[in-house]
């Protein structure tokens, strides 16, 4: 086995260890909710989220694993080298944050470290502008709308079952958020799993092992789906604390609306193959969930150390994906790099003699008189042809060399339009 398919079979082991972190740095997204409202213990949680983020490898697509792979990044400038800096760049900041116990984006640690491997290898030219912006937008808008989500379904709640008695309000809403919170880890399992998949097929597409298109194997996805469900198993007690207890206090029904409003959010993204980040997602929902009680129901002390967090992921993953990376051999191709001490000519002669054979065109020899550099006398078309001036082919036999019939001087050419 070549060290190229080594390599190769060991970006994806990283890649896929990303996602196994990913899902144990998230499992707080899907298990947050409905653990702070006692409805299911911690590994009760954990095992039914897990469930559902493999299941979710059956139902959404890959449009988000087709944009994280060609929407960022010029895929012309990634290489092996390029996917492990971001890898490493996003598992490093993954770590940091799990262990401060901060919810950030794992997908946008990843996104932040592959755009900025890529800067540091081929400048800001290899990014793609409108992926990018769309990924910066939903960084606003995901927590937003599912603050905005998570209010209306509470409000909606609230009127529907004024009239109930809390008991009846509290026993139903435990057993329905069995359902919302198998809802949300569909959601987290689709969209999230989904970027990993795009780094892995990319990473396949740039190696030459998916020909000339690029996709998304089967067994990639499969990979990709059970490596986060054994991360969410795993679980992440410290964010779960923060997410579901600390941020704000939540009853069943609070829960329920919570972990509806992020499903919808995260379900309508993937299938338009945007990547959000779960944690803004869930984070804004139930920041909405807690407003409709009042806003001080909500430590927004807390919420301001997340939102930083969240500011802060992008750049700061990109700068240790782009640090990994000059610490990593340099793979760029050779004709990535071009030598200044070869002349630009040179590719041009070697087109005539692939034509006309190494004797050079009309059977002149190299280091002859008449085998003149481009550009003395004559022009190049936009081919590489010679349009321009032509030899005098009306020499006698036996004639000195580059002696034209008309007594040019050897070595110089003389054109139609002079003949004639």
């Amino acid at each position: 086995m070549s060290g190229t398919h080594l390599l190769v079979i060991f970006i994806i082991l990283v890649a896929l260890i990303f996602d196994y972190i990913n899902g144990f740095h998230d499992a707080a997204n899907s298990i947050a909710t409905v653990v702070s409202t006692r409805v299911l213990s911690p590994m009760q949680a954990v095992a039914w989220a897990a469930f559902f983020n493999f299941v979710a490898a059956f139902g959404f697509g890959v449009n988000v694993a087709t944009t994280i792979g060609k929407g960022i990044v010029d895929p012309a400038v990634v290489d092996q080298w390029l996917i492990l800096a971001a890898l490493s760049g996003a598992i490093l900041w993954n770590l940091i944050t799990w262990y401060l116990a901060l919810p950030t984006s794992s997908s946008h640690a990843l996104i932040g470290g592959f755009a900025g491997a890529a800067v540091v290898k081929a400048g800001f030219g290899s990014l793609i502008p409108s992926g990018l912006a769309k990924i910066l937008a939903f960084i606003v808008l995901s927590p937003l709308l599912g603050m905005v989500v998570g209010f209306i379904l509470m409000v909606t709640v609230y009127r529907l079952f004024q009239r109930a008695r809390p008991g009846q309000v509290d026993s139903l809403f435990r057993r329905l958020q069995l359902v919302s919170a198998a809802a949300y880890s569909l959601g987290h399992g689709t969209n999230d799993a989904q970027k990993t998949m795009g780094i892995i097929a990319i990473l396949l597409f740039s190696a030459g092992y998916l020909g000339p298109q690029f996709y998304v194997p089967f067994w990639v996805i499969l990979a990709a789906h059970a490596a986060i469900g054994l991360g969410t198993l795993a679980g992440g007690w410290r964010i779960v604390k923060t997410m579901g207890m600390r941020l704000t206090k939540l009853q069943p029904v609070g829960g329920f609306c919570a972990e509806t409003a992020g499903a919808l959010m995260l379900i309508g993204t993937a299938v338009g193959g945007i990547p959000v980040s779960t944690t803004h997602t869930i984070a804004g929902s139930i920041m909405g969930v807690g407003a409709t009680q009042r806003l001080s129901a909500v430590r927004w002390g807390i919420a301001l150390r997340i939102v930083w967090a969240w500011i802060l992921t992008i750049p700061l993953s990109a700068l240790l994906a782009a640090l990994t990376w000059l610490i990593l051999p340099d793979s760029s191709p050779p004709q990535a790099r071009p030598d200044p001490n070869v002349p630009r000519r040179a590719p041009i002669r070697n087109l005539h003699q692939d034509e006309k054979g190494a004797g050079g065109p009309e059977g002149v020899q190299p280091g002859s008189p008449q085998a003149k550099a481009p550009g003395e006398g004559e022009c190049l078309g936009a081919t590489g042809r010679r349009s321009g001036a032509v030899q005098d082919r009306s020499a006698a036999p036996g004639s000195a060399p580059g002696a034209s019939a008309g007594g040019s001087s050897p070595g110089r050419a003389t054109s139609p339009r002079q003949r004639g």
